[in-house]
């Protein structure tokens, strides 16, 4: 009797229908962010997507061809320090916890994309705020009374 291969993590998450819309999702909050976005300014969305699609799936496991260039080629050009790496790692993390990745697959994505930081940043692990990346970077606060009823 043959033994059944183990699941990748990537079959495990529930393959490219349920990877998809979680790596969209993520570069979609990454293009936003005050902290990272402006690193992004001149890149397609679309292909960053497909691009993340592809380096993601791999990292799960998947046999699906990754036809970006290799990360540490794309990143020399960009000063990215340890606290914008560290801010991109929160918004993944995030992303995953809003579309209800299991743990184990969180981590080990994490984990995955954690072991490039060389190929990113010289600069060890940094802070980011630990509020949510999502939200905003500096709290509202509501303009001076001027005694004048709106």
């Amino acid at each position: 009797m043959t033994a059944v291969p183990e699941k990748t993590l990537f079959e495990q998450m529930g393959g490219a229908s349920a990877l998809r819309p979680v790596t969209d999702d993520f570069v979609t909050r990454c293009l936003a962010d005050t902290m990272i976005g402006f690193f992004f300014r001149d890149a397609d969305p679309e292909t960053l997507k497909l691009m993340e699609y592809q380096f993601s799936a791999r990292g799960l496991g998947a046999e699906i061809a990754y036809a970006g260039r290799p990360v540490a080629s794309v990143h020399a050009r960009f000063k990215i320090n340890g606290g914008q790496f560290a801010r991109r790692m929160q918004i993944l993390r995030e992303t995953c916890d809003d579309h209800g990745v299991a743990p184990h697959i969180r981590d080990a994505w994490l984990a995955h994309q954690d072991s490039l930081r060389q190929l990113v940043t010289p600069q060890p692990a940094g802070e980011c705020m630990p509020r949510r990346a999502s939200g905003p970077l500096v709290e509202h606060v509501p303009a001076a009374d001027d005694g004048k009823a709106p």
